[in-house]
């Protein structure tokens, strides 16, 4: 049987999808960083009182409500930048040792948590605090990359 190609439209013109293209999607979210530092690819972020975004964390009703990572190498505070919502995620091993608190990157098949110890940051620990927050945030697949899969928070 013979392999077919699926067409897709790049620029209003009709191609055939390559061997490098793929059909996967995600939400990227344009928000301003409403925190007073710059925050870094793979951060959890809330939208905080003033439509902007600021780091997550688990220990507060109002910072809880993770809507993505940060999708961008950086943004700078009161910079515009990429949120991602969905999809799979990826970073070099050092980008997710800053935020997972990992040496060597993620650890395949392990389900991250919103941190409730540090805001923005992720674990591999959940919550087990009373008053505090769970809130997964995604599985590795690799030491680079994160399926994004924010689950509802379960207060202890």
């Amino acid at each position: 049987m013979a392999v077919k190609k699926p067409l897709v439209l790049t620029n209003g013109q009709i191609e055939q999808l390559q061997s490098t293209d793929s059909l996967a999607s995600v939400d990227l979210l344009q928000m301003i960083n409403g925190n007073a530092g710059t925050i870094v690819i793979g951060t959890a972020v809330y939208t905080s009182a003033n439509g902007t975004v600021d780091k997550a964390r688990g220990n507060a009703v109002g910072t809880v409500n993770v809507i993505g990572l940060v999708g961008d190498t950086s943004i700078l505070a009161a910079g515009s930048g990429g949120i991602q919502m969905d999809g799979i995620l990826t970073a070099t091993t050092g980008q997710w040792d800053a935020v997972a608190g990992t040496t060597g990157g993620l650890t395949r098949d392990v389900i991250y948590y919103l941190s409730s110890a540090t805001a923005g940051l992720l674990t591999s620990t959940a919550p087990t605090t009373v008053s505090e927050f769970v809130v997964p945030v995604g599985i590795a697949i690799s030491t680079t990359e994160l399926k994004i899969e924010i689950g509802q928070r379960i207060k202890l």
